[in-house]
């Protein structure tokens, strides 16, 4: 198959690259498109058979629902049976934007779309190139994060095609993702709300509209959940954001965490390729900490990627999944990872990286 890649840089290419994308899912086709949080690989939400094509191109387990994506409220309580008050304040104040809401679904929703269960994921995406594609299509799209099933997500064009190029018919490049990590997934289908995945929105701010908001115990605990068990959303069952290195998770006040980077990386074996993952401050304290060594440690790893400041941290967990990638790149075997206090989007940063890290201990 070839894939077409229409990259978004005048106003023309995008009224194109719309109206062939939304005529290509009509068909039953999957494309990839940009939402605010990673690229999606989209399909009618109505139709079995083109849903059936997302979870074959990208090696998706069948139990694992999708969230389907609206363009407005009323088309979003088209999908449910029931629209309860929690809903409605969550959508007034948080859509369209990073926030996945689950529901008891409507008859309309088929069974591949939710994994057999009776609820649906249901987001309104504030990037107006997807919000124009729903409207075109003419039909709510469902679309997981475009890359194969896995691996880190992808938050550019090129880690799309990178993964996808000749298995779909059409790619929507518009550079990078402004959010970078998974929208926020909420459940509002049982007495209290329960974050099954943090994302761009936060507890924080979930809790400060609707009161009581609980993270289920999958999130606090850092686990996935047994095999037996159907997830109610992405990434709750299955090793996500995975990278081909092994990940050592890198944490504790700054001067420990200083001393560990530099034991690691010393410690480097010749054969192994290592890559550094951390903020701006600490590869400066690496360099300060060699004093007058010539060649301090940091400069023993392979490759260096910075997360950004630690001032920043909606930066740094943009740029998250594009490391892991660019470790991949790089065929690096070991990844020494940065950790960032679990609050606010550091809990979602976290997240991802306990993920792609297996939730395993360190191994040094």
């Amino acid at each position: 198959m070839e894939t077409k890649r229409l990259l978004i840089d005048d106003l023309a290419r995008k009224e194109q690259a719309l109206r062939e994308a939304a005529e290509l899912i009509r068909q039953g086709e999957v494309v990839a498109f940009p939402t605010e949080t990673v690229y999606g690989l989209g399909a009618n939400a109505l139709d079995s058979s083109a849903c059936a094509k997302i979870f074959e191109i990208k090696g998706r387990p069948a139990d694992n629902p999708l969230i389907v994506h609206v363009a407005s409220v009323p088309e979003a309580k088209k999908l449910v049976k029931d629209w309860p008050p929690e809903a409605e304040i969550c959508a007034r104040q948080f859509w369209p934007g990073p926030l996945t809401i689950v529901l008891p679904k409507a008859d309309c929703i088929p069974d591949i779309i939710s994994g057999g269960l009776d609820t649906v994921a249901i987001r309104m995406p504030s990037h107006p190139l997807a919000l124009e594609l729903i409207a075109k299509a003419e039909c709510p799209i469902a679309a997981p994060s475009a890359n194969i099933s896995g691996k880190p997500s992808p938050t550019e064009g090129e880690h799309v095609w990178q993964d996808f190029c000749g298995k779909i018919p059409l790619l929507i490049d518009a550079g990078k993702c402004k959010v970078g990590l998974e929208s926020t997934v909420l459940d509002l289908s049982g007495k209290t709300p329960l974050i099954l995945r943090p994302g761009g929105v936060t507890w924080e701010q979930l809790a400060a509209v609707l009161g009581k908001v609980e993270l289920d115990p999958a999130v606090e605990g850092g686990f996935l959940i047994s095999d037996s068990l159907q997830p109610k959303a992405p990434g709750m069952k299955y090793r996500h954001y995975a990278p081909q290195g092994e990940i050592v998770l890198i944490s504790g006040h700054k001067e420990q965490r200083i001393a560990q980077f530099i034991s690691r990386l010393n410690n480097k074996k010749a054969s192994e390729r290592m890559a550094l993952l951390c903020f701006e401050e600490t590869a400066v304290a690496l360099r300060e900490a060699a004093g007058g060594v010539s060649q301090p440690a940091i400069a023993k790893a392979d490759l260096v990627f910075l997360l950004g400041s630690r001032k920043n941290m909606a930066e740094a967990a943009s740029r998250l999944f594009k490391g892991l990638r660019l470790c991949d790149q790089h065929k690096i075997g070991i990844i020494l990872a940065e950790a960032m206090e679990e609050k606010g989007i550091g809990r979602a940063f976290m997240n991802r990286l306990k993920k792609a890290a297996g939730y395993k201990k360190d191994r040094l």
